[in-house]
């Protein structure tokens, strides 16, 4: 297994410019052969903008399933948890309420 720290980004990820870089760094960590922790231990707060891009936007690479068997989370406060939860559920509302877009526009 693989691990990606978030804390070595920052113990406040607030911001979507933020989460996009993160984003970039992570998503080839997830489509290789390893699963992937995602560690938030020493992390205070997850905005959801950050969680949204960061996080949420995986789904237009691959489904919720594929994401859930190539990652696991590890170290989130109760804050941090429901901000992820609340950000994938938006995403996937706002997937199946649009016509299919062109992923490198996001």
């Amino acid at each position: 297994m693989a691990t990606f720290r978030f804390v070595t980004i920052g113990e406040n990820l607030g911001t979507r410019m933020l989460g996009e870089k993160v984003r970039n760094v992570l998503l080839p960590m997830i489509q290789g052969d390893e699963k992937v922790i995602l560690d938030f231990e020493g992390v205070d707060v997850v905005s959801n903008s950050f969680a949204d891009e960061c996080l949420a936007k995986l789904l237009f690479v691959m489904p919720l399933e594929e994401l859930k068997k190539r990652t696991t989370f590890r170290g989130l406060n109760d804050f941090a948890r429901r901000n992820i939860a609340v950000a994938f559920k938006r995403r996937m509302l706002t997937m199946q309420n649009q016509e299919p877009a062109d992923v490198s526009t996001y």
